[in-house]
């Protein structure tokens, strides 16, 4: 996976960080929904607002959490469906060298 993306706020700000890691803790417990589930709702989320990069990072994590190739495609279905065309554009560019 890439150098953490957000490595410069890190460094520049470590307790917004340690607040930040604390929601994503809050965001993706353990229990409830099953983690692959999470992170695909996550992709949808990132695809609909035009963030390549993160569809990408949550497409692969998919993927090692168990996710299919099909399963993340269900997604982009989805997303179009509630958040149009644009939204499968971002996801072609992001799934380019995951899929």
């Amino acid at each position: 996976m890439p150098e953490d993306p957000l490595q410069i706020i890190a460094d520049n700000d470590p307790e917004f960080v340690k607040l930040l890691d604390e929601n994503l803790h809050n965001a993706f417990p353990e229990n409830g929904i099953p983690y692959k589930y999470k992170l695909l709702m996550a992709l949808s989320l990132d695809a609909s607002k035009g963030a390549v990069n993160g569809v990408r990072s949550l497409a692969l994590q998919a993927l090692d959490a168990g996710a299919t190739k099909e399963e993340i495609m269900q997604t982009i279905r989805i997303t179009q469906y509630i958040c149009g065309i644009g939204s499968v554009y971002v996801a072609a560019n992001a799934l380019q060298d995951v899929l």
